[in-house]
């Protein structure tokens, strides 16, 4: 067992911290024109410039360390190989396997999971071109205009996010509807646009017991079984999950489940059949454009040296403020509309993987893991909290996510702006403003001198705030799956140094078991655990004013 805060290059990181002490970046810039050439990184898709940061080639050679003190690289091959990293419940992760179009054989449990994922890959294609051709029909005879997906967590998440960024790549006009929520408001929303007869639902569940998805699907059930009879559950549902008895229990036919496996975390399922909405919009090609973008990040993953390493340098940076620092949250703000929802995304995938308290030794952690993850899409968010990134007393490193080409066309004006918007934040918090610059601005403007000195001193910004820049020249299928997987892989680098299982979610599951109980007390039922005081409260008063509604 490695003790981490015991190991000499852990030690060395804080002394190094500690000895660059107020050390400005704005110094760094001005005496160091090749900066940014030095700390730039290009793959295929995705530029990313990691020179606004508080590192000095002395700072990379210890995180560098760091991670081979961690065998970091033999962690890495285990994960691309099946090995059974996820210990606490004795599965591999190999969503990486999902995007390898090679389906290379990777051996599991004595079976070539590569021939299963091929066959799930041929069913989904078929599947989607039976739609798009017309060939499968709703109960009346109707192409399918519109397709919902109900799911919760990776399932919703992953699906909504990925089909809002690529919106302008569809390749019919099938109208994506997600419901998530067990509020009927949501649902209620969704079927008042919809046209039943040309309605595909598709019931996104690993487990098929998840009680939102499930409550959710029943309902919708019932509308089109009233509607159709029979015919409706044959004709307008499908589900993806791992428990196909369960599917059949519901009534979905066998022609109509489409696998998941236990190897497929929902957080990592986007390139598995739960990516089946994805492919209704945008079709097989592009599909498969948006596999191969993830797996060249793979590859540039698995076999790059950790110094040309984009992912295991954005990971080795995200530990270096969060350890060293104190750096508890982390900014992730895309400059482009279409990927509005990736925070949302990033929320699950980084919290949800890395949000522990234990090792994978069964030990309580002396160290921060995982930030918490925000953000909003860029000049909205200028508006909002820039403030607390400029001023405030936190240090938050940022994420810029900047699109070169917009994806509208004749647009150049709008993307010039957008871009720019995106770099004076980044420089801003790199530079900041001294009191100095801030009293020559007010006194060149005008302002009384005695006005002037006090004034200035609410525009000091210190600067010297952390951020990286990643940029893609476009928002196409193969880029989105790239910068997806580099944060996989970013996710899983950190997971490994900060010895914890990013696999598992326990804590979620917590509330899961509790959910029944507190159900049946909410119904008036008797409860099968206890349940505090203050829950019973709360729901004795639901109970006596929901009566009153």
């Amino acid at each position: 067992m490695i003790n981490l805060t015991e190991l000499p290059v852990w030690q060395h990181l804080a002394s190094h911290q500690a000895e660059m002490g107020e050390s400005h970046m704005r110094d760094w810039f001005d005496q160091d024109a090749q900066r940014f050439s030095r700390y730039t990184l290009q793959t295929q898709e995705i530029l990313f410039d990691y020179s606004r940061n508080r590192i000095t080639e002395a700072t990379l050679k210890l995180l560098f360390e760091l991670a081979n003190s961690v065998q970091l690289s033999s962690k890495i091959d285990a994960l691309f190989n099946g090995h059974a990293i996820n210990i606490t419940e004795n599965r591999a992760a190999l969503h990486t396997a999902l995007r390898d179009p090679l389906h290379t054989p990777i051996m599991l449990d004595g079976e070539n999971i590569s021939i299963k994922i091929a066959d799930m890959r041929k069913k989904m294609q078929q599947f989607v071109t039976d739609i798009h051709t017309g060939k499968r029909r709703g109960a009346t005879g109707k192409s399918f205009k519109h397709i919902v997906n109900i799911g919760i967590g990776g399932s919703y998440l992953g699906p909504k996010m990925c089909a809002q960024a690529l919106k302008q790549y569809a390749v019919s006009d099938l109208q994506l509807h997600f419901i998530s929520s067990v509020d009927k408001t949501h649902l209620n929303e969704v079927l008042k646009h919809i046209d039943a007869e040309a309605t595909l639902f598709i019931i996104s569940s690993k487990s098929f017991s998840t009680l939102e998805t499930l409550t959710n699907a029943n309902t919708l059930a019932g509308f089109m079984l009233a509607k159709f009879g029979k015919a409706a559950l044959s004709h307008h549902f499908i589900a993806v999950t791992a428990c196909a008895e369960k599917a059949l229990q519901f009534g979905i036919t066998e022609e109509n489940i489409f696998p998941l496996w236990d190897w497929v975390g929902g957080r990592y399922s986007i390139w598995s059949a739960i990516g089946l909405p994805l492919m209704l919009l945008i079709g097989e090609a592009h599909f498969n454009e948006f596999l191969a973008g993830a797996h060249a990040l793979d590859l540039h993953f698995k076999h790059t040296e950790f110094n040309q390493n984009i992912p295991v340098i954005l990971a080795l940076l995200g530990v270096w403020y969060m350890n060293f620092f104190g750096a508890k949250v982390q900014a992730i703000i895309p400059y482009a509309h279409r990927l509005k929802s990736l925070i949302s995304y990033l929320q699950q995938a980084e919290m949800e993987s890395n949000g522990k308290g234990i090792n994978i030794h069964g030990s309580i952690i002396p160290y921060a893991t995982s930030p918490v993850i925000f953000g909003e899409e860029g000049c909205n968010g200028q508006h909002a909290y820039h403030q607390l990134l400029h001023q405030g007393q936190h240090l938050i490193p940022v994420d810029f996510i900047l699109v070169a080409a917009s994806s509208e066309e004749n647009e150049i004006s709008h993307q010039d702006i957008l871009l720019a918007s995106g770099l004076s934040q980044a420089q801003a918090l790199m530079r900041g403003k001294t009191y100095q610059e801030a009293y020559e601005e007010l006194t060149a403007a005008g302002l009384n001198p005695d006005y002037a000195k006090a004034l200035a001193n609410h525009q000091i910004i210190p600067g010297n705030r952390p951020s990286n820049v990643l940029l893609l020249e476009r928002l196409t299928p193969r880029n989105l799956g790239a910068l997806i997987a580099l944060y996989e892989h970013k996710i899983f680098v950190q997971g490994a140094i900060w010895q914890i299982n990013s696999f598992d979610q326990w804590g979620v599951e917590l509330g899961k078991q509790l959910l029944p109980t507190i159900l049946r007390c909410v119904k008036g039922e008797a409860p099968t655990q206890p349940i505090d005081s203050a829950t019973l409260g709360l729901i004795n008063h639901y109970k006596k004013i929901s009566k009153v509604l």
